[in-house]
């Protein structure tokens, strides 16, 4: 049964890995220059069996969210138990944001919702781009797979978008050069770029995917998405097997709109991503059915894969629960436990797909009490057969 655990002393990494931390400037800390490179596995937590998971409920939807995992969890019997951490969304420090890190580097894995930045100090950072920088991230993956049971302006899609989590327009470095001129840089490196590439082949090849399209403004950014662009190009004669091409990002979301199909793996920098990520959940029926994981080379995160929620209002009882319940599937997938995943995602399938369930994001007019019920009712149905 899930259930919040007591904070406990950080374990201490590797001498190596702390002492490249400890001399590294806030900027290489940023954005991983020199990279931290994985030296040997770090194990997630592991107790008795169950697997120790950060959660970090976020603010808005996110906690309403986060006890229906649990709730779902307890009947499926998945081995997991949560260690919870509140992020004040309205800090004016960073104590629990450095909790949260020291955390998941502890568990080695988890699930959050959006943790929102309201504070106006120049000393808070953006939580979730400080998380992902932190714990470098640097590889975000969403699979955008059509519901055939949701109404949706296309069918049958199954495009998977690979995204530079890291550097590019998020960098966080901005400055005022002069009165009423503000410059914001765009960090593009090549280290980054190759292993986000090779990530998104090695990707393809495991998977059984045959095109890999790199989204890119290399027309105009010369230089930073052109280093984006060869990189891919580069990386890409390694796997002869995989078709390449790639496509600006201006078409691109034209493409998505009127012929997404074409589409199988896209690789592109972070805002891209979070545009296409948008376009494609809009295409296939809402931003509240998609999931997206987070890795790098010793972490991972779990969480919706957009930000936005549609109608959703914490406390209203109409907030879609199935991205975060998708999310927790790829958790528990990412931590071998395969029965439990497949237990509920058949379920999540099942109460969309075949019930038509859906929440007023969707079209429909369920509570989200009622899909998290009908979920649980699957399951309980499968497991009478375990």
């Amino acid at each position: 049964m899930a259930c919040r655990i007591l904070r406990k002393q950080p374990l201490k990494l590797g001498h190596n890995i702390i002492r490249a931390q400890s001399t590294m400037s806030a900027f290489e800390i940023q954005h991983k220059t020199p990279l931290i490179r994985k030296t040997e596995p770090i194990p997630v937590a592991l107790y008795g069996g169950r697997n120790a998971v950060t959660m970090l409920p976020g603010g808005g939807i996110g906690p309403e969210l986060m006890g229906y995992v649990k709730e779902v969890f307890k009947y499926a019997g998945a081995p997991v138990d949560f260690e919870v951490v509140e992020i004040d969304e309205k800090s004016e420090d960073n104590d629990d944001l450095d909790y949260a890190i020291t955390s998941i580097k502890r568990n080695g894995v988890a699930i959050k919702g959006n943790i929102e930045t309201k504070s106006e100090s120049a000393n808070v950072t953006s939580r979730n781009v400080a998380i992902r920088n932190e714990l470098d991230l640097y590889v975000n993956v969403l699979n955008c797979k059509s519901y055939p049971g949701v109404p949706a302006r296309q069918s049958n899609i199954d495009v998977v978008i690979i995204r530079q989590n890291t550097e590019g327009e998020y960098a966080m470095l901005e400055h005022e050069s002069v009165d009423g001129v503000v410059e914001s840089m765009k960090v593009v490196t090549k280290s980054n770029s190759d292993r986000v590439a090779r990530f998104a082949f090695e990707y393809a090849k495991k998977n059984g995917r045959k095109k890999i399209t790199t989204i890119h403004k290399a027309n105009i950014m010369k230089l930073s998405d052109g280093l984006f662009l060869e990189t891919s190009k580069k990386i890409a004669k390694e796997y002869p097997e995989i078709e390449h091409n790639d496509m600006i990002i201006d078409n691109c979301c034209m493409q998505l709109v009127s012929n997404p199909h074409q589409f199988d793996v896209m690789i592109m920098t972070n805002l891209y991503g979070s545009i296409v990520s948008n376009v494609v959940c809009g295409v296939i029926g809402g931003a509240g059915l998609l999931s997206g994981k987070n890795y790098g080379d010793h972490y991972a995160i779990f969480e919706p894969g957009t930000r936005n929620t549609g109608t959703a209002i914490a406390g209203k009882n109409i907030a879609n629960p199935i991205a975060m319940l998708n999310a927790s599937v790829d958790m528990l997938r990412h931590l071998g436990h395969s029965q439990h995943a497949e237990l509920i995602q058949r379920a999540i399938n099942r109460t969309v797909s075949e019930d038509h369930i859906h929440t007023p994001d969707l079209g429909g007019s369920a509570k989200s009490t009622d899909v998290v019920s009908r979920i649980i009712d699957h399951i309980m149905q499968d497991t009478r057969h375990w």
